[in-house]
């Protein structure tokens, strides 16, 4: 009998061998260090030159700023200077021109004929004028300081004499006004002179 020739058995995909190898993106190991960074170059020095110019600029930028600061400030300090000489020039001539009307009545007085014009008509004229200025000084804010009656104050009254008092009341009060005060706001122009009421001593 002739004999069969053996089969050899297939192959098959399963039972190839197959490499196991590990992709090429794949860390090789967990936990594996990194290989360490290349120490920095040595650092850039500048040279002498460059440093001078640069520094040279900078000086040089500086010194132009302050002038320009300076001259502003110059600039501003004569503004405020020309400006408060015409804000006290406006405000001198507002008070003249107020109180013109006064002058103008104080004229009217003077104009009178000597002849014919009585004590009363002069009288009547003056205090006309001085009611128009205590109205025009009130106006602006002008206070009149002293009356008779009220405690003597040194930092309001400026005694120039004594009267003596009736009863301990009257003691340190005001008892004639020779020259009233005047005080604009917080400012004291003038104190009011003035006699004050002193107790005599033993007095009951």
């Amino acid at each position: 009998m002739p004999k069969r020739k053996k089969m050899k058995p297939e192959q098959t995909p399963e039972s190839s061998p197959v490499a196991d190898t590990p992709p090429e993106d794949q860390a090789v190991t967990d936990g594996a260090v990194p290989a360490p960074e290349p120490p920095p170059g040595p650092p850039v020095v500048e040279p002498p030159e460059e440093a001078v110019r640069r520094l040279s600029g900078e000086l040089e930028e500086l010194n132009d700023r302050h002038l320009r600061l300076a001259a502003e400030f110059d600039n501003y300090r004569k503004r405020m200077v020309r400006e408060r000489a015409e804000m006290r020039e406006r405000a001198q001539a507002e008070l003249v021109r107020d109180m013109l009307e006064a002058i103008d009545d104080l004229n009217r007085v003077t104009s009178l004929d000597h002849g014919e014009a009585g004590v009363k008509d002069v009288l009547d004229g003056v205090e006309l004028v001085e009611r128009k200025l205590h109205a025009e000084l009130e106006r602006l804010g002008v206070e009149r300081v002293g009356s008779e009656g009220e405690v003597f104050d040194p930092n309001r009254h400026e005694a120039v004499g004594t009267m003596p008092a009736n009863d301990h009341e009257q003691d340190g009060t005001v008892a004639l006004v020779l020259q009233p005060g005047y005080r604009f706001g917080s400012v004291l122009l003038r104190p009011a002179r003035v006699n004050v009421f002193v107790a005599l001593e033993g007095e009951a």
